[in-house]
């Protein structure tokens, strides 16, 4: 995407769909990153370690099956971001931006790790980031702030670029 030159209201784009896409395609992005790195590559935990502990080939094979639903979700999401950025240059109706482009893949990276923090560590208790550590609590801790970091550092990206093309 090239950039554009600082626009003003009265030229009727809008930031919205480039962050909203771009977001969608991040959280999407972000459940592959922790799909692919954290489940298969590291074997840190599976969807369900901590209720099923994968120690047996049948509690494998039932994690292995929640894990394949959980890329499905990701990889729907992926799509749906991808769609919407496709509409959204085909139209011309929003404002292209790199920083924005990448403020919004950081931000959905960043929601998702929150919001898979929050419920699948915390509240569900489903897993731990690193299921076979002395520690678990820093390793979920960890990953939250470390998420919310993600979370912050896109919205601030996509504000001061917001700024930059006197579009609010």
């Amino acid at each position: 995407m090239q950039e554009q030159q600082p626009a003003t209201r009265a030229s009727g784009l809008t930031t919205g769909p480039l962050v909203a896409a771009a977001a969608l395609i991040g959280i999407g992005m972000g459940g592959f990153i922790d799909g692919i790195v954290l489940h298969q590559i590291l074997q840190w935990h599976q969807m369900l370690t901590a209720k099923i502990p994968a120690t047996t080939v049948l509690n494998k094979e039932v994690n292995m099956f929640w894990d394949g639903i959980f890329h499905s979700f990701t990889w729907l999401t992926t799509a749906a971001g991808i769609y919407r950025l496709w509409r959204l240059v085909f139209t011309r109706k929003a404002l292209l931006s790199n920083k924005l482009f990448a403020g919004g893949l950081l931000l959905g990276w960043g929601l998702f790790n929150v919001v898979e923090g929050i419920l699948d560590h915390h509240v569900l208790v489903l897993h731990n980031v690193r299921e076979l550590s002395a520690n678990t609590d820093a390793w979920n801790y960890g990953f939250l702030i470390l998420s919310f970091l993600m979370l912050a550092a896109g919205w601030f990206m996509i504000q001061a670029e917001r700024k930059r093309l006197k579009v609010y």
